[in-house]
């Protein structure tokens, strides 16, 4: 396959991506024929599989946006994936020019079409990262360049968490991020969750994503709160994505109680 001339060399495209299928919901273009094919079925199974993409998309631009709104300018998106419409960087340096953003994530193919975006902007990164190892994202040296740990930070954890396993102890990962952090910080984080009004199309599509290399896992209220652990969960609590700070200046969205969303803040 002659790759396109966005895509970085060595990329795998016999298997989807996480990343990937995510950008040809939400209407992007940086997958491949692997992906899309993965995301049709996914669609096949799910056919309201795109509106939760997208409402966990705007969900991630309210999160911003509030957390701009208190005063936050540095913000660390771990499994940013792909940046598509709304970015972070736009929402956050919206409302300030040199609010610092770092987009991580595990895909080269996110990192390099991060680092396009980016080129120019020298309050914004993008770079390879894996969400199981915490403290060398904490520790790389272009974190540190854009990021200090002394002042409030927003770390971004969304649509990723749910990739993760037991055994890889999210709630270990987030009690390491949030342990570097400075009082006045924050985690944002949304998860997939099962709804009895989709539950056979979730298991379908949990199916589908088990012959993949991530694997995808609903986790409960109550095992989203255990992954906060210490840290405080802001108004209105763990809710469905669209009941969080919804934008009274926007369309309603549909109710979409399949993925949760919350805000905890690490206290003085």
């Amino acid at each position: 396959m002659t790759l396109p001339d966005w895509a970085p060399m060595g990329v795998d495209v016999s298997k989807p991506n996480a990343a990937r299928v995510y950008d040809y919901g939400l209407g992007g273009y940086h997958n491949f024929a692997v992906d899309r094919e993965f995301a049709e079925q996914l669609i096949a199974a799910w056919p309201g599989i795109l509106q939760v993409a997208h409402t966990n998309r705007s969900y991630l631009g309210r999160v911003v946006r509030w957390l701009a709104g208190q005063g936050v300018r540095q913000f660390l998106d771990i499994g940013s994936g792909i940046p598509t419409r709304g970015n972070v960087h736009e929402v956050a340096q919206a409302a300030d020019p040199e609010a610092t953003v770092v987009y991580v994530d595990i895909d080269d193919v996110a990192v390099s079409h991060g680092q396009a975006i980016l080129a120019g902007n020298q309050h914004a990164a993008a770079l390879h990262g894996d969400l199981r190892h915490p403290a060398d994202i904490l520790a790389d040296e272009r974190v540190r360049a854009l990021i200090d740990f002394d002042r409030p930070v927003a770390v971004l954890l969304v649509a990723v968490l749910h990739f993760l396993s037991d055994e890889d102890d999210p709630a270990g990962i987030v009690r390491g991020l949030a342990g570097a952090l400075a009082p006045g910080s924050f985690v944002a984080v949304s998860h997939f969750t099962a709804a009895e009004e989709v539950a056979g199309a979730q298991a379908e599509v949990t199916k589908l994503y088990d012959r993949t290399p991530t694997s995808v896992r609903t986790r409960t209220r109550a095992q989203v709160e255990a992954i906060l652990g210490d840290l405080r969960i802001v108004e209105p609590g763990i809710v469905p994505v669209t009941a969080w700070h919804p934008d009274p200046d926007e369309p309603a969205e549909p109710e979409q109680l399949s993925v949760l969303g919350a805000v905890a803040s690490k206290p003085a």
